[in-house]
């Protein structure tokens, strides 16, 4: 821990980057003065500096002057010339998640949203449950919510809200009082050995939880219920399928694809709720901010109220346009699960004609890893473009390539295609999608510029 009371100056590397830059706007709040850097410029670092926050594009040794405290991403390594510098100097550096445990500290009840999947659209779900004056949370959203304008909401109370990063078990770092695991599954398998080993690090990011605290555990996952011999607080279950705490019972689904269900607590009904957001996953994703929100919110009518009407962060499920019928939706989505679920909620559209998915890999070691799990996760498509893998914090040594994934996909007897450029990923759209086709970009990298440009295309 630092004493934040010796620091005036602090210095963020990778600023642009969600998180970091919610950091960045917390501690700007707080009084300290904030420089930070990034490799490119970008709307965040400009909304960032339109705060009065210094922004540097470019990282330099020369950007580590007259600094108490250094926070740096994940995706920093000593190399860079500022964590370097800073280390040389012996100034204080923490990583994005140590400085956010540490403000975590600060908040008597602070609510951490862990999981493989649906982390974002959970946190949105319960930072808009509790967005109002009443509660006036501080929330750190992983992504844009139009809730708050923004990726951080900053309030007054005592609660805090934030997504728990599983990556490099950068989620130890935190103490909550209410823990949320929403599923457990194979990722990041660049740093983690196996599954057994995922499953050690949540059964850790458990056993941070205060002990006057709650554990919220997906009774449904069977990974996740690995983590019931581990944690010997207290725990509420949500679930479907199984005997669970908060469960969703009579689930239909309307010509959107959008679920209605009854949700339960033990055997008594408590309320219905109606999402705009498809898929039965975000029904599990609704439940879990229900059974967090629950030590809050005893008023069941606000929370359907609240929930009926929530709509999701960008790049969840987001329309980007409608052309001539022709529908560009863009999708976060990246992992094997994540990218099944989304397709099997699009394929619930009634009007729904031919399904492309234009899919970009994220990350060399996931896309290596995970090979026979994304050849198998593509079936409800019509048909799959792939482009090449976004490398993010990666070095390509040319160990997997998205030919390969198409050969994969190919054995499977799918519909697939590469294309070098988006240009050409564009061009074959523009010439091929008829009326009541749903085109949907997938992946967490930039893939969604796609989806853009041939919205622009088809409307000219």
């Amino acid at each position: 821990m630092i004493d934040m009371s010796t620091i005036q100056t602090v210095h963020l590397i990778g600023i642009g980057g969600v998180s970091v830059s919610a950091i960045a706007e917390i501690l700007h709040t707080n009084g300290y003065e904030i420089s930070g850097s990034d490799m490119s410029s970008s709307p965040i670092t400009e909304a960032l500096q339109n705060k009065g926050l210094k922004i540097y594009i470019g990282h330099s040794a020369d950007h580590i002057k007259n600094i108490d405290l250094v926070v740096y991403t994940s995706a920093v390594t000593e190399e860079n010339p500022e964590l370097s510098e800073a280390i040389a100097k012996g100034i204080p550096c923490l990583s994005r998640a140590e400085m956010l445990g540490q403000i975590m500290c600060a908040y008597q009840d602070s609510i951490a949203i862990s999981g493989t999947h649906g982390k974002t659209t959970t946190t949105s779900m319960i930072t808009r449950l509790l967005n109002d004056s009443t509660f006036d949370p501080t929330a750190l959203v992983g992504g844009f919510f139009s809730d708050i304008e923004s990726n951080v909401r900053i309030g007054k109370s005592e609660l805090f809200i934030t997504e728990a990063c599983e990556y490099k078990e950068s989620f130890l770092s935190f103490f909550p009082k209410i823990g949320i695991i929403l599923n457990i599954d194979e990722d990041h398998l660049d740093y983690y050995r196996d599954l057994e080993h995922i499953i050690s690090a949540f059964a850790k990011f458990a056993d941070n939880i205060h002990e006057d605290g709650v554990l919220v555990l997906n009774g449904d996952d069977y990974n996740s219920k690995k983590i019931k011999a581990y944690y010997q607080g207290r725990l509420t279950t949500f679930g479907i399928n199984s005997d669970c705490d908060f469960s969703a019972k009579n689930i239909v689904y309307n010509h959107l694809g959008f679920p209605t269900f009854d949700v339960y607590y033990k055997d008594q009904k408590k309320t219905q709720i109606s999402l705009s957001i498809p898929g039965q996953h975000n029904v599990y994703n609704a439940l879990a901010a229900i059974a967090a929100v629950s030590e809050f919110i005893k008023d069941y009518d606000l929370i359907q109220s609240r929930l009926n009407s929530f709509k999701n962060a960008k790049r969840r499920f987001e329309q980007i346009g409608s052309v001539n019928d022709i529908s560009i939706i863009d999708e976060y989505a990246h992992h094997p699960s994540e990218i099944k679920a989304t397709l099997q909620a699009a394929r619930r559209i009634e009007s729904l004609n031919k399904l492309y998915c234009i899919f970009q890999p994220h990350t060399y070691s996931r896309t290596k890893e995970l090979l026979h799990e994304f050849a198998g996760s593509f079936k409800s498509a019509d048909e799959v473009i792939l482009t090449n893998i976004y490398a993010a914090r990666e070095v390509d040594k040319g160990e997997i390539h998205s030919k390969d994934l198409l050969k994969a996909l190919l054995a499977e007897g799918i519909n697939a295609l590469f294309f070098e450029t988006f240009d050409e990923v564009v061009a074959y759209l523009a010439a091929n999608c008829h009326p009541h086709d749903f085109v949907m970009t997938i992946g967490a990298g930039d893939v969604n510029k796609i989806g853009y440009a041939l919205n622009d295309i088809l409307k000219k």
